[in-house]
């Protein structure tokens, strides 16, 4: 067991090692390609594992100013990966209201303009979370949206990407984080619904899943409760949903707008898919396939439900099982993801942290407020999102 004394040591040598890398990046014109990517990927290692405000604050912008550098270069696949990387790491690890302007452009030029693909798709989720966390308005954030919708209905040619299923997964995913950002997406669901629903024939099994969940998403945020000032003779009864978790005194649920106008058709496609039967998927994939549809069929068709809803009755409480998805903290605490814009949050994040998550969502106050749920005491839940 480390003792205090272990601990400080422990943290001051990762402070004088990140010291020392963010020396090593500011000072470039002493740098190789080879030196550069060493030094990247120890920093993004660092910002990973620790919460490092404090240490990278009053430096932030000389660094996003060096990581755009090594961006707009391309000097190597490698270096620019990591310089996104990295970027993406000191807004998560220290906001800023400014960024955004500086580096929204640049971003998307690479997006555009480079020839390798693992690039653009490092460059559409480094868009994402600096349109998140980088100091975006709410109308660049609805410009980057449709952005980033262009890129899924053209399959990835808007960005010469043309039918590269990791890319348009990129653009799915991204597209969900930031529309969770969003409380009113009335007037852009139509066209990202036509999108969504096309992506679900595709071939790649993460296009349709990250186009599935997006649909979950856009289902989830055309019901909102019942106001205070409302009541529900203003409504149809069909219009009118039960709070999932079956709350005393939580307001009912209402239908504000329509997702999409032959949601039959959608629920006949999402059950095939729920229950596809195919060799070119492997075992684990087809269980994921078939778990994902379930999940995002049921919330189409019960728009309140959220991720891993189970309908089945607890005979203990006479209520239905409810959302049983959670993520499970250290050895005994689990975070319940009950709502379609939590688990966007989610894989947000973790695409980001990896395998920081947990520590970041502990200490980095950004982090929890992206994702602001209560951690519980539960030894009797195990199950996880793979």
């Amino acid at each position: 067991m480390l003792t205090a004394e272990d601990t400080e040591q422990t943290t001051a040598a990762w402070q004088a090692d990140l010291a020392d890398r963010i020396e090593e990046i500011l000072d470039r014109k002493r740098s190789s390609v080879q030196g550069r990517e060493t030094t990247l990927a120890a920093y993004v290692r660092i910002l990973t594992a620790q919460y490092a405000a404090e240490e990278i604050r009053r430096k932030d912008a000389e660094l996003v100013a060096a990581f755009l550098k090594s961006i707009k270069a391309e000097t190597s696949e490698k270096e620019t990966i990591l310089a996104l990387k990295a970027l993406a790491m000191t807004l998560i690890t220290s906001p800023s209201d400014i960024i955004y302007d500086t580096a929204a452009n640049p971003l998307k030029r690479t997006i555009f303009d480079s020839a390798s693909l693992p690039t653009k798709i490092a460059a559409i989720h480094a868009l994402g979370t600096c349109t998140f966390y980088g100091g975006a308005s709410d109308d660049e954030i609805l410009e980057n949206i449709a952005y980033l919708l262009e890129i899924i209905s053209s399959d990835g040619d808007f960005i010469e990407a043309s039918d590269d299923p990791d890319t348009v997964t990129a653009a799915l995913e991204e597209w969900g984080f930031l529309a969770t950002l969003l409380e009113d997406l009335s007037e852009d669901t139509e066209d990202a619904m036509d999108a969504f629903v096309e992506q679900l024939s595709s071939s790649a099994l993460s296009v349709q899943i990250a186009a599935g969940e997006n649909i979950a998403l856009l289902y989830e945020k055309s019901y909102t409760p019942l106001e205070e000032d409302e009541t529900l003779s203003e409504h149809s009864d069909e219009d009118v949903l039960e709070d999932p978790e079956e709350i005393p005194g939580v307001p009912k649920f209402v239908k504000r707008y329509t997702a999409y106008r032959r949601t039959d058709q959608l629920v006949h496609t999402l059950s095939e898919l729920a229950s596809l039967s195919t060799r070119r998927l492997s075992k684990k994939d087809k269980k994921h396939m078939h778990t994902s549809f379930a999940d995002i069929l049921n919330s189409v068709e019960n728009p309140t439900r959220g991720p891993r809803y189970q309908n089945a009755i607890n005979h203990e409480t006479g209520k239905r099982y409810g959302s049983r998805m959670v993520v499970r903290i250290h050895q005994d605490g689990v975070m319940k993801i009950d709502k379609w814009w939590k688990l966007h949050r989610l894989e947000g994040l973790r695409r980001v942290l990896q395998g920081g998550f947990v520590g970041h969502y502990e200490k980095n106050a950004v982090v929890f407020e992206s994702l602001p749920i209560m951690i519980t005491n539960d030894r009797k839940t195990t199950k996880e999102r793979d």
